[in-house]
């Protein structure tokens, strides 16, 4: 499944370029930026804390902070969302450091399955359970990495541009994470 707003054409990438001129001009015309963005902003909040009201709370902070500072966005040749992105992903480490809201992740049991593969052979409940514990040890920008790449299923390019790194590098750290997975899960009993 890709992320359509990631996957923009130029045609659409000029368009909203547009938008984004418009609304630096005139904020009552963010309207359809916040209309396109915030059901994937919500969702991503969501996927990362229990608590709905701190999640509408951290999701209604994204798009306030984006309005006050789009006068700083600098049009870069990829879509608006990989910023407000970047914004969800700064408002949600405050809110963990605040301690408003615990670190969750949702899990999929479609992903689960896929994760499975990479990690062993036989995918039987007590791997599954054993899998489950290991993604609770790993470092937070370890499951992070795994989260966005599996549970997401972002592309290495937008995990970059999302975590502020090249391409590659996110490529080679989601190995890195993906292979302390796997040590972890293997060290289990």
């Amino acid at each position: 499944m890709l992320n359509t707003s990631y996957h923009m054409n130029s045609f659409l990438l000029e368009e909203e370029r547009i938008q984004i001129e418009n609304a630096k001009q005139n904020p009552e015309k963010f309207g359809p930026l916040y209309r396109k963005y915030f059901e994937p902003i919500y969702r991503y909040v969501y996927k990362r804390m229990d608590d709905l009201e701190t999640v509408d709370d951290v999701t209604s902070m994204v798009f306030v902070k984006a309005i006050a500072n789009l006068h700083k966005y600098e049009f870069r040749g990829l879509p608006f969302s990989s910023w407000l992105f970047r914004i969800a992903k700064s408002e949600l480490n405050q809110a963990f450091r605040d301690k408003k809201a615990q670190r969750t992740v949702r899990l999929d049991k479609v992903v689960i399955g896929q994760m499975m593969d990479e990690i062993v052979e036989n995918d039987s409940d007590l791997n599954r359970s054993k899998l489950l514990d290991s993604l609770t040890r790993l470092k937070p920008y370890q499951l992070e990495l795994i989260e966005m790449r599996f549970f997401e299923k972002r592309s290495f390019r937008e995990i970059g541009e999302l975590l502020e790194m090249t391409e590659n590098n996110a490529k080679v750290k989601t190995f890195r994470a993906l292979n302390k997975l796997k040590q972890i899960f293997n060290k289990l009993e």
